[in-house]
């Protein structure tokens, strides 16, 4: 059998209108494996076109079912990616040589956040948006926490120097789907408080959250240079916090 040296690992649910472009993108890998978690749509029939290294399932939380995706890769090295993300040809090539030389453990992959046909390159951080994620790595480095919305990692490995190349990332289709992912975001971490018995402090400490998320994303990040586009990434993440807490303390499942 080939040594298998690097998979590409994509969990999905329902989304069937942009994963064929993601798969496509993802032919350099000596395997692709897709995880499909309670898909109704047509997103298996599409998978099975591009690899057979298919896993379907039941997940209630978004860490268990990136680990069920990492566990079912078969390669030396991981390379985890969205739907909603792209692969350019350049960032292809530079993984393939970074595997090869590397004699660290995982590197991360700098992003660049596209609002419908618009770039948005400065703002994002304070978990609405990642300006660079941990996407490549050696199988059984990286481990993801138990948590329904960005759950945290835990690593077994040595970090190695940021990727030069970019992820493409189609995160949001408009302003107004923004504002969805901040309602769904929000009351999905709002379910994983209420299961802890928290509401992640004070509304007066979520407030002051608010002031130094938005001071973060807006100056620091300089979302500013984005005009409207950098003022709503920074209100949505000034406002995750504050609507979980809220949420959390008001509302019940």
């Amino acid at each position: 059998m080939t040594e298998i040296s690097l998979s590409a690992v994509v969990s999905v649910k329902n989304e069937e209108h942009q994963l064929a472009d993601c798969l496509e993108r993802l032919r350099f890998a000596d395997e692709i494996v897709v995880l499909l978690d309670k898909c109704t749509d047509r997103s298996k029939e599409i998978a099975l076109a591009f690899t057979d290294r298919v896993v379907e399932g039941d997940w209630a939380k978004e860490g268990l079912r990136r680990n069920a995706a990492i566990d079912a890769c078969r390669g030396r090295w991981v390379l985890e990616v969205d739907a909603d993300e792209r692969v350019s040809d350049a960032l292809a090539q530079e993984i393939l040589a970074t595997i090869k030389t590397t004699p660290f453990d995982w590197h991360e992959i700098p992003v660049d956040n596209y609002v419908g046909e618009r770039l948005v390159r400065w703002g994002w951080g304070a978990s609405f948006g990642k300006a660079a994620y941990p996407g490549l790595f050696k199988k059984g480095v990286k481990v993801w926490g138990d948590a329904r919305l960005h759950p945290p990692l835990v690593w077994t490995g040595l970090k190695g120097p940021m990727l030069k190349e970019r992820l493409l990332h189609y995160v949001d289709r408009d302003l107004s789907d923004m504002l969805r992912r901040l309602n769904s975001y929000s009351s999905a971490r709002a379910k994983d408080l209420r299961e802890k018995g928290e509401t992640w402090g004070s509304t007066w400490r979520n407030l002051v959250r608010f002031l130094s998320r938005f001071f973060k994303c807006y100056v620091k990040r300089k979302g500013y240079r984005e005009g409207g586009y950098g003022l709503m990434v920074a209100l949505c993440a000034g406002l995750y916090p504050l609507l979980s807490h809220l949420k959390a303390k008001l509302e019940k499942d």
